[in-house]
This record gives C-alpha cells, sequence and structure tokens, in this order.
C-alpha cells in the first residue's frame, strides 16, 4: 500500500506556527512514523503537515478559481 503524499521533496521551508488539536497531533506523529518506515528516511510532523497543506490548497478548485479571480481583479486596476 502506498501513502498519499509520496515522498517528501527537498525544499526551503518558511517557518509557521499552528495550534493543533491533541488528536490531530497524535496523527501526523503517527503519519510521519508510517511515513518514514514506508519511504525510508525520518520526516518530522510539521514536514508531514506543511505537505499536506500544500496537496489540499492545490486541490480545491473552488479556491484556485477565486485566487484566479483576484489575481486577475487586482491586475486589472
Amino acid at each position: 500500500m502506498s501513502l498519499k503524499l509520496g515522498p517528501i521533496p527537498d525544499r526551503t521551508p518558511v517557518k509557521l506556527s499552528l495550534s493543533l488539536a491533541p488528536d490531530v497531533h497524535e496523527a501526523l506523529v503517527d503519519y510521519a512514523a508510517i511515513h518514514a518506515r514506508e519511504y525510508g528516511n525520518d520526516v518530522k510532523p510539521g514536514e508531514v503537515a506543511g505537505l499536506m497543506i500544500e496537496r489540499f490548497l492545490e486541490s480545491d478548485g473552488a479556491f484556485k478559481c477565486l485566487l484566479q479571480k483576484e489575481l486577475s481583479d487586482f491586475s486589472g486596476l
């Protein structure tokens, strides 16, 4: 079975602080541990969370549509 995220790409991170519910944090820790076993490299829960957020934003069609509209409205000033 393959995890949805796949390998974590190398990139320069930007630091962001988040408050999470304890059960969400625990799930991220568990996901990171399983990911490390599946792909053979250690990954921190924050890296997993960042990639999950990235994938969520990429898959949200309404967000992309509204963002494009905002950008075109802004450039039309």
